[in-house]
């Protein structure tokens, strides 16, 4: 089975082998900075450095901060437990420990994402997303608040917000990110299984395989849904197969969204800020840039993916990360993204009329999330070790 978090294996990328298959498609990130319309190059760094800042977590499947100048770093465990890192040091208590209302932890469920509204530190509250122990695993999302204690929650006031039946155990999405909007945007999974036997990716009368936006701020409870919304409800994009990490960046607020692809095709795909309501995605008309179980089908109406790699030589599930927009000048404006099996890190950058990618670093890790600091620094979990490394330039 290959999904979220497949089997780990080695070798060589295919970046250059999906464009040297298919050169006429400009939309790929070949590396060689064709899509720049002054045909530069944008200037990758020759590599970059990963250092370890911590360790002894139990499958780390997120990394956050709270935005509220405290400087914490928070990681998120597939069991059930959300732990403090501050300045290298895990505090000895967790944060949030549900690990009695998640499904116990293998494959592809278990607590999967943590948020932090705008203005957590007046709101004192902040919000999960995970798989629980009804049925086969339905996905929650729910907030909690904070005890008197900033570094530990009540588990006493937890609220469901949202409870979406799972057919399958697999693709969960687990995502969950304020946006620039304020608004709450959660990635959900097809449902599971092979190949969305059950057509939720093209389905608007489901909420699996979506990119989905509701309002949880305003006051209402559970929420309300923008009144922006393009098909009146929570839905603000479909298409999608597992889209397992998703980001904005700071600075542009564009928004990048990695899905993780069935048997052959990883893909990045991109929405300028402001943009996006109701954006098709493809999935399962198509796999990527290609047709899926079909020799031939219609492109029409579907965004295709800013970059993508194929299967083989070791990838073989895409993690999204963020755009670098903290303090070292050669990383700047690099959106990081990897692969779970092989370990392998690519930048991507926006060029003025596409986008361009190399390949910054082939390692060894078990690549399950990345994550922004305060500051804009980004880090990445080694899933398998339990580890969390600090990307930054030579």
């Amino acid at each position: 089975m290959k999904d979220i978090f497949p089997r780990k294996q080695t070798m060589a990328g295919t970046i250059r082998m999906l464009c040297a298959l298919m050169p006429a498609l400009s939309f790929l990130a070949c590396g060689s900075g064709g899509g720049s319309s002054a045909g530069t190059t944008f200037p990758f760094p020759p590599a970059i450095s990963l250092t370890r800042i911590a360790g002894g977590f139990t499958q780390p499947v997120a990394i956050t901060h709270a935005g509220d100048g405290s400087g914490r770093i928070f990681v998120v465990e597939q069991g059930g437990l959300i732990k403090i890192l501050s300045n290298g040091v895990v505090a000895p208590l967790p944060f949030l420990d549900i690990a009695s209302l998640v499904t116990p932890t293998g494959g592809e469920q278990g607590l999967l994402g943590l948020a932090f509204p705008p203005g957590f530190n007046v709101r004192r509250t902040f919000y999960v997303n995970y798989t629980n122990r009804t049925g086969i695993g339905n996905t929650v999302i729910a907030r909690f608040s904070l005890t008197a204690d900033d570094n530990r929650a009540d588990t006493a006031s937890r609220q469901e917000l949202m409870n979406i039946i799972q057919p399958f155990a697999n693709h969960n999405g687990g995502q969950l990110a304020f946006g620039p909007d304020g608004y709450l945007y959660i990635g959900t999974g097809d449902g599971g299984s092979g190949g969305d036997p059950l057509g939720n990716g093209q389905s608007l009368a489901t909420l699996l395989g979506k990119l989905l936006r509701i309002d949880v701020l305003s006051g209402v409870t559970p929420y309300t849904v923008p009144a922006g919304n393009p098909f009146g409800n929570e839905i603000w994009a479909y298409g999608l197969r597992n889209p397992w990490r998703f980001s904005f960046d700071r600075l542009t607020r564009d928004l990048y969204l990695a899905d993780v692809g069935q048997d052959l095709v990883e893909e990045v795909n991109f929405q300028p800020a402001g943009l996006g309501a109701g954006t098709n995605y493809g999935w399962n008309v198509m796999e990527g840039s290609r047709c899926f179980n079909s020799p031939t089908c219609s492109s029409a109406g579907l965004t295709l993916p800013v970059a993508e790699y194929l299967h083989g030589s070791g990838d073989c599930s895409v993690t999204g990360g963020y755009v670098y927009r903290g303090a070292t000048a050669a990383l700047q404006g690099i959106y990081f993204y990897g692969d779970f099996c092989s370990g392998r890190i690519w930048g991507l950058h926006r060029t003025g009329t596409g986008f361009e990618s190399a390949l910054l670093a082939d390692t060894t890790f078990s690549i399950s999330t990345f994550g922004e600091d305060e500051t804009g620094e980004l880090y990445l979990a080694n899933y398998a070790a339990g580890e969390i490394y600090r990307i930054s330039s030579p």
